[in-house]
């Protein structure tokens, strides 16, 4: 008989909880007004990108933008590229969709639902040239370590979407959660650890440095990068 076809596994265990408090009068305005013109609906239709951004050029896909203030500066300082933005929480997508149509920022595409379900349904393959997880939920309690979205199933998910010499790019500021991070990366097959020492990278310009992580600076706080090539 011949051999079935071999399908990547995806865990159902969610790497978040919704937890959304009340919505702005300006968020909402956002979701109603700004949604259908610039958020995508998922379904298990692959995305036709070109079509999307009536254009072809660099794409960037970026995992929980929070209230999107990193992701639309990016936008603003490299028009040249294409940005989407997945995010789980009603508040930070309104607020981006506003920040959006305020600033006139025409490559940036909004998604709300789980980065695993959006990449395995609708992101096809080798379409990305980087993609962008930034202060994820560290899960602190060892029980909970399964929630964490960086595993062996995620990392093989994104190979499979990157373009060949496409880029996985982390950053936390939980010292125990980037050792867990690139544990992972460094075992999962296809990836070329960026750092010249193995291990982390320097801030690069194309992540924008936050209030959060400002303060955190102020405070002592350490903030770790990690970028993986695919091979």
């Amino acid at each position: 008989m011949p051999e079935p076809e071999k399908k990547t596994f995806i865990r159902k265990i969610r790497s978040f909880v919704r937890r959304e408090g009340r919505l702005t009068r300006g968020q909402q305005r956002g979701l109603e007004k700004i949604w259908p013109l610039f958020g995508i609906e998922h379904d298990s239709g692959l995305l036709d990108l070109d079509e999307i951004f009536a254009r072809s050029a660099p794409r960037i896909l970026e995992i929980g933008f929070g209230n999107g203030a990193s992701l639309a500066e990016q936008a603003r300082q490299h028009p040249e590229n294409d940005y989407l933005g997945i995010e789980v929480h009603r508040p930070g997508v309104g607020n981006l969709l506003q920040v959006i149509e305020r600033d006139g920022l025409s490559n940036i595409r909004v998604m709300q639902e789980d980065a695993v379900e959006i990449l395995r349904d609708q992101i096809p393959l080798d379409s990305l040239d980087k993609v962008q997880l930034f202060f994820p939920d560290p899960w602190h309690k060892k029980k909970h370590h399964k929630r964490r979205i960086v595993q062996p199933e995620f990392a093989a998910l994104l190979h499979e979407r990157l373009k060949q010499g496409g880029v996985f790019h982390m950053a936390t500021d939980w010292q125990h959660y980037a050792e867990y991070m690139l544990e992972i990366m460094n075992a999962a097959p296809g990836y070329k650890n960026i750092s010249e020492t193995n291990d982390y990278v320097p801030r690069p310009d194309s992540r924008p440095m936050t209030k959060f992580e400002k303060r955190g600076h102020r405070l002592g706080h350490g903030v770790w990068d990690l970028m993986f090539e695919k091979g």
